[in-house]
């Protein structure tokens, strides 16, 4: 009987040790930097691994680069864009032009967590970031959509 209760006691304990732990995450104060891309098409595996590869370990050669996340979209995004006569109808109080416009679906995305704003800096001019670049172009057209997101 006394084991029994020491193991229930232990349970609940351990029950709320994680459950407080996960309160302690919820306001996190990290920065995280996020982008949508598409991809090549014929890109091949060896291409996907380098880059898979290749972007984990950036959390071992940037300090304050915390975490990686990348991976298919599971909803992808449409991006539009405007030729430059539809771009110049745009201003700080239009919301829609008309015009030529395309669109690129951004199937894949990174999300990186970091500590800071200064870790962002930090990483944009970070050697290992540039060589990193070389890597990522193997797998995505040019451009990206980007986001930023500062934990409150």
């Amino acid at each position: 009987m006394k084991i029994l209760r020491g193991v229930y006691h232990f349970a609940v304990l351990a029950a709320g040790v994680l459950l407080f732990s996960g309160m302690l995450v919820g306001g996190e104060k990290k920065l995280m930097h996020c982008f949508y891309f598409t991809a090549i098409e014929s890109a091949t595996q060896a291409d996907w691994d380098a880059f898979h590869k290749a972007t984990d370990q950036l959390t071992k050669q940037i300090p304050g680069l915390t975490h990686v996340w990348y991976g298919k979209l599971i909803r992808p995004m449409a991006q539009f864009n405007p030729d430059a006569e539809a771009r110049k109808k745009f201003d700080d109080r239009t919301n829609s032009a008309t015009g030529q416009f395309s669109r690129r679906i951004r199937g894949h995305g990174v999300c990186m967590e970091m500590n800071d704003q200064q870790t962002l800096k930090t990483y944009a001019n970070h050697p290992a970031h540039k060589e990193w670049e070389k890597v990522y172009a193997k797998v995505r057209q040019p451009g990206t959509m980007t986001f930023d997101l500062i934990g409150e």
